[in-house]
């Protein structure tokens, strides 16, 4: 069977980051948020990544960065080898692959 592995960017404010490498077999078409949603139902509940899909596209949610380039998560489709998830660059980290998007002003 062929394989997809994630390396996933990981951690808090303050802790140093590390990457996790998750292995799955590879579905063709899979999105990688499909294959985040089975890794924190299946493997590890602590994972931790934001999307809500109420209308495709338009949340703007699952935004991150998939192998160098900011993307949605529902949108990147896993390849067969590796992939990698990071949390969008200049934003405040909130945990692993969440980050702060909306500006001070404009949070409840």
């Amino acid at each position: 069977m062929p394989e997809a592995t994630l390396v996933i960017r990981r951690g808090s404010p303050g802790e140093t980051p590390r990457d996790e490498a998750f292995t799955v077999e590879f579905q063709p078409g899979a999105s990688v948020l499909d294959v985040l949603r089975m890794l924190r139902v299946e493997r590890d509940p602590t994972l931790t990544f934001r999307y809500a899909c109420l209308n495709a596209n338009a949340c703007k949610e699952c935004m991150m960065v998939v192998n160098g380039k900011v993307t949605y998560a529902c949108t990147a489709r896993v390849m067969e080898g590796t992939t990698t998830l990071e949390p969008l660059p200049n934003k405040e980290l909130v945990r692993d692959l969440v980050t702060q998007i909306a500006p001070p002003d404009e949070r409840f």
